[in-house]
């Protein structure tokens, strides 16, 4: 059975060791870290730990994607996940986007035609509101080509990636296919629910299930409905094998499973995944 891991964060060997360590200090938390894999010479946050982090598991898919800081490393960033789809099948990749870029419908152009199948924004680690103008662009540009994005939404320390923020884009672009990334408010996952329990958008449980916990997880699914969840671990963060059991121990009927860990994804990305 397909089952795809809809958040994964890679980075270039030449800088993933430093890239790992700031997410960690971003959030806090300690970051994948498998002595078994550490032996094999693979560096935190690289395609080739994600790659030996899922081998053996059920996950056959893996939606990769890395995020523009500052403008100028939008192409670079487009080009390295572009590239490493190309050498790796069972990998689906998502372009970066930034709000600061120049020209952002000539680069969105340039990165889906390099088979890029979405755009990824995290607000809070790019410093613009989530409904900000220049962003409110990429999204008219998406809508308008059938890109779906992923969207960091939710932080208690910031107002960046707020849900009334997110609300706000689902109503003005209707036609837009978004994953209001971990269930829709990381760390403010209750809040999350007063402003994205009756939207048009899917939500991914990455970076959710550790903090909730097995009984609450489940029961935001069943608010949200099956139909809207998506499968994703968060890597490097979180252990996608790990992840995936998690979900595989809450319970859900085969038909839910098979929903969040592919079906869903398939409608997400608009694409078939086999």
């Amino acid at each position: 059975m397909t089952v795809v891991d809809v958040h994964c964060h890679v980075y270039p060997a030449k800088i993933a060791e430093r890239a790992n360590a700031s997410v960690g200090e971003f959030y806090g938390v300690p970051m994948l870290d498998d002595p078994a894999i550490n032996e094999t010479g693979a560096l935190h946050g690289s395609v080739d730990y994600l790659q030996k982090a899922t081998a053996g598991s059920d996950i056959t898919h893996s939606v990769v994607h890395s995020v523009a800081t500052k403008a100028n490393q939008v192409q670079s960033i487009n080009n390295f996940i572009a590239e490493e789809c190309a050498k790796n099948p069972s990998f689906i990749g998502f372009m970066t986007m930034h709000q600061d870029f120049p020209n952002p419908e000539e680069e969105i152009e340039r990165a889906a035609g390099m088979g890029l199948k979405g755009i990824k924004i995290h607000p809070d680690t790019q410093k613009v509101d989530l409904d900000d103008p220049r962003l409110m662009k990429v999204y008219e540009i998406a809508e308008a080509k059938g890109l779906p994005l992923i969207i960091h939404t939710g932080d208690y320390r910031y107002d960046y990636s707020h849900p009334r923020r997110m609300q706000k884009v689902l109503h003005d672009f209707p036609n837009l296919v978004v994953n209001a990334a971990h269930f829709g408010g990381w760390s403010i996952y209750d809040l999350a629910i007063e402003y994205m329990e009756h939207e048009n958008c899917f939500l991914d449980v990455s970076s959710a299930m550790t903090y909730l916990g097995r009984r609450r997880t489940r029961e935001l699914i069943d608010i949200y409905g099956a139909d809207r969840i998506l499968f994703g671990s968060d890597f490097p963060m979180w252990s996608p094998s790990g992840e995936l059991a998690t979900v595989q121990s809450l319970g859900l009927s085969a038909l839910e499973y098979e929903k969040i860990t592919w079906r869903n994804a398939e409608r997400f990305i608009g694409i078939d995944i086999l």
